[in-house]
């Protein structure tokens, strides 16, 4: 059948793994696609028709209206979240949201195909709120009557890394490996491209073509390998493959879970949480063939995505760094509080005896070792909190220089103790430096 004239895309997600590659994706082959995102970090406001609205916040009134402003005629859905948390919840990210998008289609009275992203893997597998509603959505589009291809991706891989991807470039880069059981977990991987690929396809058919009126596709490789096979593909790409590495025993995985799980209260977003782990050890499978038959694509091999080429300087400096830097955070975290601590409450007497003894009368040196004390266990609550992180570091900085220019003003002595406290305040500094360079999740 022929092709339809271009129509225009609204990207739901373009700030995302796959949201933004396929939102660029889309214009390299001359789409008009607006990308759309709660928040877009700098990097991404590279395009007037990428645009930053509240869109979870919007009712079907405000969906349809902005389907109408744009012209859209077709929708790519690439919203999610792992796990419910603080300001996260799957349930209204997979499936209310849906119910409006789908109530805003009707609505707008527009002819729209929806291409929606799902996850792989069978309903009755199905054991955390991430898959459950994730699969409820599924259900609503499909009973919905609109034009629909729901997209069931594998293992994506992708220039970029996030989540579980950036966890595998981390475990290919370090001398660490994943327990044996984890390590044979099947994995089918599909290449972005093929995943971009497949979307611009879509857009492009007729809305009223039978083949794609209503599809659901497995995008993926179509033999699973060990998730061992896709890290040491990593490896060969990083040039890591030889060394002894350290097989992390299955109980520090749970372990490792659960303060994932923790910190995420506190705003970040680790890889490695509950729900990741589960859907982990049930593995990622599919069956790719209806894909393959309908668009004729022969995906491309783990090794001609991963192994074709070496890594960039950038690529290895990321998958080093990346499980480093949480490392870093919780180690200035602990550093600042219990410095502060320590000084308030273990050793006050002896921090404003430091200072009475240099002739600081003691009406001022009692409220100013208190005061200073507090700023220290301020800072380290500030950097702990992902939202104040950036501003807790910066404040470090500012703090320590402070601290290390006020002694040498009134305090000159104490930078020959024996021990060189402000010596080592310099690598503190540089620390936190790196870790404002690190923060960028995306």
């Amino acid at each position: 059948m022929g092709i339809t004239s271009i129509p225009r895309v609204l990207v739901l997600g373009a700030s995302g793994l796959i949201g933004r590659f396929v939102t660029d994706d889309l214009r390299r082959r001359g789409f008009h696609a607006v990308g759309v995102a709660r928040r877009l970090c700098n990097s991404q406001h590279i395009s007037p028709l990428d645009l930053e609205v509240p869109i979870l916040s919007l009712d079907a009134s405000a969906l349809a209206g902005l389907l109408s402003a744009h012209s859209i005629g077709v929708i790519v859905n690439c919203l999610g979240v792992l796990q419910d948390g603080p300001g996260r919840d799957t349930g209204a990210v997979h499936r209310d949201f849906v119910t409006r998008l789908l109530e805003a289609i009707a609505r707008s009275e527009r002819d729209v195909r929806l291409i929606h992203i799902s996850i792989p893997g069978r309903a009755e597998d199905d054991r955390t709120a991430f898959s459950s509603t994730k699969r409820e959505a599924e259900c609503l589009i499909a009973a919905s009557g609109v034009a629909h291809a729901i997209l069931r991706p594998g293992f994506v891989i992708a220039p970029a890394a996030y989540g579980g991807s950036a966890m595998v470039r981390a475990l290919a880069a370090l001398p660490f490996d994943l327990p044996g059981k984890e390590r044979a977990m099947p994995c089918q991987p599909v290449a972005i491209e093929d995943v971009a690929a497949t979307i611009a396809w879509l857009a492009a058919r007729p809305l009223g073509e039978d083949a794609t009126r209503a599809v659901t596709w497995d995008l993926m490789e179509p033999q699973p390998v060990a998730l061992a096979r896709v890290i040491d593909a990593f490896r060969l790409a990083l040039g890591t493959t030889r060394g002894p590495r350290l097989a992390v025993p299955g109980f520090l995985l749970d372990l490792g879970a659960t303060f994932g799980d923790l910190v995420s209260y506190l705003g970040w977003t680790p890889p490695l949480r509950s729900t990741a782990l589960a859907e982990l050890r049930r593995g990622v499978t599919g069956d790719p063939q209806a894909w393959m038959a309908a668009t004729g694509t022969v995906p491309r091999t783990l090794h001609g995505t991963v192994g074709a080429h070496g890594a960039t300087i950038q690529d290895k400096w990321f998958a080093r760094l990346y499980l480093i830097k949480a490392l870093i955070i919780a180690s200035l975290v602990l550093f600042w509080v219990a410095s502060g601590v320590i000084a308030l409450v273990i050793s006050f007497p002896a921090t404003v005896g430091i200072l009475t003894s240099r002739g600081w009368p003691d009406v001022i040196a009692t409220p100013f070792a208190a005061i200073t004390s507090l700023m220290d266990i301020s800072i380290g609550l500030l950097i702990a909190v992902r939202c104040t992180a950036a501003f807790g570091l910066a404040a470090g900085v500012v703090v320590s220089l402070g601290y290390m220019i006020g002694c040498a003003i009134f305090t000159p002595d104490l930078w020959r103790e024996p021990l060189g406290a402000l010596v080592k305040t310099g690598p503190a500094i540089v620390l936190m430096l790196v870790a404002l360079s690190t923060l960028d999740n995306r």
